[in-house]
C-alpha cells in the first residue's frame, strides 16, 4: 500500500544459509547453483547474469538504482532483470567486468530454481522481435505534446483566478486543474524516471529532475531507488515497498493468516474495507510521502533534489500568494495534495491490490510480472487518466519500453501467455476498482478468521 521505507546502506536482502564473504576463485572459476544459491547475505552477494558469476558485495552500495533492487536478487539469476532494467546493457557491462569471479559449470541449466527453459527462451524471442522493431524507442513529439497540456493546465488555473477572482467555485475549478496537472505530471515523470536509468547526463534524465522536483515537489532519486524495487520483485514481502503497509493493513492471502495465527492486531482489520477511505487514498501523497520524500532527502544529503523541490515551492507561493495569502496557499496545495492522492492510489493499487502477494518464490520475469499485476480495458480516457499505466502487464515486463507502445505489444504479450497458460488478466475501470475494496475486506476476514481460531 505504498509504505516503503526510505533507501539506506543497512538494507538487507533474503536470508539464506552459507557462504562467506570470499570475493570467490577468480575469473576462470566455475561454480553450481547451490554454490551461488548461498551468497545471499547483505555481508556476502553473488548473482547470475547469462551464466556469468559476479560478487557485487561491495559495489552493491554504489549501485544508481539504490541498494536494494540489486540486492533483492543476490544469490539468484539477475538476466531478465538486467535486460529489463537497462536500456543500454552493453553500456552497463562494463561496471560488471571488474566483479566477474567465474562462470556456471557447463553441467549447470541457465535457469536457476527450476524455472521453465523454454518460457524464458520465448520471452526472450518476444523481447528481441520487441527491441528489433524500434519498440522501445521514445517519440519526443509524443512526450513534448503530453508535457504541454501539463504546462497548459497549471497556465489555466492561474489565469482563471487573475480573471475571474478568489470566489469558491473557481478556487474550487483552480484546485481540480491543478491536481489533475500534479497527477498527469506524475505520470510523466514515472515515464521519464524509466526512460533515463542509467543515463545520467541525457535528456530524460534533466527531464525526469524538471517534472518530479519543479513540477511536483518531489524527489527523483528517492523515486528512482523506490519504484525499481517494485519493479524488480512486485507484490514480493520485504522486496515490494508499495506492500510495506507498516501493520496498517493484510494484504493477500498469506499474511492475514500469519498475523492471525501470531495474534497480530496492530489495527482492527477486518473492518480495514472501511477505513482504508480514511487513511489511504486521502494521506498516501500529502502526508506519508512528503515526509518520506524530505526525510530521505536530508537523510541522504541530496541538496540536488531538494533544491528542485523547493523550486517548486518557491514557485507555488510566488503564484498564489497574491491571491490567497500564505495561509491560503499553504491550505490549497494542501487540497490539491488531498485530490491527487485519490487519483493516484486508485489507478497504482487496482491493477496490483488484488493480485497475488507472497513470499519470494524465485519465479521467472513472465511469471513473476504477470501473477502480480492485471490490466484495465483500453480507451481514450482510461489511457489518459491511468498515464497508459492501464496497461500495467505491459509495463511490468518492458519496464523501459515508451507508453505509446504499450498496445502495439499487448496482443504479443497475450499470446504469449495463451501458449504458456499464463493468465492474462484484462479488467474494465469500475472492476479494478471495486477490486481493490473486496481484496481488502477478503484479507480483512482471513485475519480474523486466523485470529479466533487457530
Amino acid at each position: 500500500m505504498g509504505g516503503g521505507g526510505q533507501q539506506t546502506e543497512s538494507s538487507e536482502p533474503a536470508k539464506c544459509d552459507g557462504g562467506g564473504p570470499d570475493g570467490g576463485r577468480g575469473g576462470s572459476a566455475v561454480y553450481t547453483w547451490e554454490e551461488v544459491q548461498k551468497h545471499c547475505h547483505r555481508s556476502d552477494q553473488w548473482l547470475v547474469i547469462d551464466r556469468k558469476v559476479y560478487n557485487i558485495t561491495q559495489w552493491a552500495k554504489r549501485h544508481p538504482g539504490g541498494i536494494r533492487v540489486i540486492s533483492h536478487f543476490a544469490g539468484e539469476d539477475a538476466t531478465e532483470a538486467f535486460v529489463a532494467f537497462h536500456l543500454d546493457p552493453n553500456f552497463v557491462r562494463k561496471f560488471l567486468k571488474p566483479l566477474l569471479i567465474g562462470e556456471l559449470a557447463p553441467t549447470e541449466p541457465s535457469q536457476d530454481h527450476g524455472k521453465n527453459a523454454v518460457l524464458v527462451q520465448d520471452f526472450q524471442a518476444l523481447r528481441d522481435r520487441v527491441e528489433s522493431e524500434g519498440l522501445l524507442r521514445a517519440r519526443p513529439l509524443f512526450f513534448s505534446l503530453y508535457l504541454g497540456h501539463i504546462l497548459l493546465l497549471e497556465a489555466l488555473a492561474l489565469g482563471l483566478l487573475w480573471v475571474w477572482g478568489t470566489s469558491w467555485s473557481i478556487t474550487l475549478l483552480c484546485s481540480l486543474m491543478l491536481a489533475t496537472s500534479q497527477a498527469q505530471a506524475g505520470w510523466l515523470q514515472h515515464d521519464y524516471g524509466h526512460l533515463s536509468v542509467c543515463k545520467k547526463s541525457g535528456w530524460n534524465h534533466k527531464l525526469h529532475k524538471f517534472v518530479i522536483g519543479h513540477l511536483k515537489g518531489a524527489s527523483a532519486n528517492w523515486w528512482n531507488h523506490r519504484h525499481f524495487q517494485h519493479h524488480a520483485k512486485p507484490n514480493i514481502f520485504r522486496k515490494d515497498p508499495d506492500i510495506n503497509s507498516l501493520h496498517v493493513f493484510v494484504l493477500g492471502d498469506k499474511q492475514p493468516v500469519e498475523y492471525g495465527i501470531k495474534k497480530l492486531k496492530y489495527m482492527p482489520y477486518h473492518h480495514q474495507h472501511q477505513y482504508f477511505f480514511l487513511i489511504g487514498p486521502p494521506l498516501i501523497i500529502p502526508v506519508f510521502f512528503n515526509i518520506q520524500i524530505f526525510r530521505t532527502m536530508f537523510s541522504q544529503r541530496d541538496w540536488v533534489d531538494l533544491a528542485w523541490s523547493m523550486s517548486f515551492y518557491l514557485r507555488f507561493f510566488c503564484c498564489y500568494y497574491p491571491f490567497f495569502g500564505f495561509f491560503g496557499s499553504v491550505a490549497l496545495i494542501s487540497f490539491v495534495r488531498f485530490l491527487e492522492s485519490h487519483w493516484f492510489v486508485w489507478v497504482t493499487q487496482m491493477s496490483h491490490l488484488p493480485m497475488e502477494m507472497d513470499h519470494e518464490r524465485q519465479q521467472d520475469w513472465l511469471t513473476m510480472q504477470l501473477s502480480a499485476t492485471c490490466n484495465i480495458e483500453q480507451s481514450t480516457f482510461n489511457d489518459w487518466f491511468s498515464g497508459h499505466l492501464n496497461f500495467q502487464i505491459e509495463h511490468h515486463l518492458f519496464p523501459t519500453m515508451p507508453r505509446h507502445n504499450y498496445h502495439l505489444v499487448a496482443p504479443l504479450v497475450r499470446a504469449l501467455c495463451e501458449k504458456h497458460g499464463v493468465p492474462y488478466q484484462v479488467k474494465t475501470l469500475q472492476k479494478g476498482m471495486t477490486d481493490v475494496v473486496r481484496s481488502l475486506k477478503k484479507s480483512g476476514d482471513l485475519w480474523l478468521d486466523a485470529y479466533l481460531h487457530k
